[in-house]
């Protein structure tokens, strides 16, 4: 028998016709891709793929297999939301861990409403500026600006979010554009796609500031520290600044795979 997830990743693949666009879409590696595409063949004893230098391309036997398995991952997720519906309701203490701003701006005017419709359930709300370890049971839920590159958790893209160049004006209209400084992390964060691009903008500028938490970065630069890239939603309840330029992330929700328990150390 095969692995539904393994028929997924190739899905996926069938439908993107390329690695580089079925990771893009699972947000995994193209290997992940890869490992799941060779599990699928070697249960179900056929070639799927012509393995090419630069390329994948779907055999005789994978176009068939791809064109069978829209009706069955359709069937798939009609199982899966009948045993829902049959369930007698959501309880228990789940552990959901949020970057700080996510969690006092999104999440937490929501927990009232959360309450009402699940009344046995208990939230842990971790507001953490280091991703948890998922796979260790630090967390049972992760909501991450990044994408997931660990092939046993699971993401699930649950929004985007806007981010900004943000500045105070009066630093802007004081402070020529070669000598205006910029804002950004400094823990594990500093590795993030929006770190990456607040660098690409900034160029030889330096970052005269660095902090892990946004909301702090956007604070300093309201005061007119230098330019931040905050997300905006939040930003703009601190006036007198502009927005220099926009830019949205995916915002995914991750947890374990079924059957993946947590890893002790």
């Amino acid at each position: 028998m095969f692995n539904w997830e393994d028929l997924h990743y190739f899905m996926v693949f069938a439908r993107e016709k390329s690695l580089s666009g079925a990771a893009r879409s699972l947000q995994v590696d193209h290997a992940t891709v890869a490992r799941r595409i060779a599990s699928l063949e070697a249960s179900l004893a056929l070639k799927l793929v012509d393995r090419r230098p630069r390329s994948y391309l779907l055999t005789a036997d994978g176009q068939r297999i791809a064109a069978q398995g829209d009706s069955m991952t359709l069937n798939a997720f009609a199982v899966s939301r009948a045993a829902l519906s049959g369930r007698q309701g959501i309880a228990g203490e789940v552990t959901l861990s949020v970057p700080p701003v996510m969690g006092l701006k999104l999440i937490a005017p929501r927990i009232a409403e959360l309450q009402c419709r699940y009344p046995d359930l208990r939230l842990v709300l971790l507001a953490d500026t280091a991703n948890v370890s998922l796979l260790r049971g630090e967390a049972d839920i992760a909501i991450r600006l990044s994408r997931v590159t660990e092939s046993d958790l699971v993401a699930r893209k649950i929004g985007t979010v806007e981010f900004g160049l943000y500045a105070n004006v009066g630093y802007l209209q004081d402070t020529p554009e070669a000598e205006r400084g910029f804002i950004g992390y400094h823990d594990e964060r500093a590795a993030s796609a929006q770190q990456k691009w607040l660098l690409e903008q900034a160029g030889p500028r330096p970052l005269v500031m660095r902090s892990n938490d946004l909301m702090i970065q956007a604070a300093a630069a309201a005061a007119g520290a230098g330019i931040a890239l905050p997300p905006l939603r939040p930003a703009r309840a601190l006036r007198c600044c502009r927005i220099l330029s926009r830019r949205n992330w995916g915002l995914n929700a991750c947890r374990r795979r079924l059957g993946c328990g947590a890893k002790s150390g």
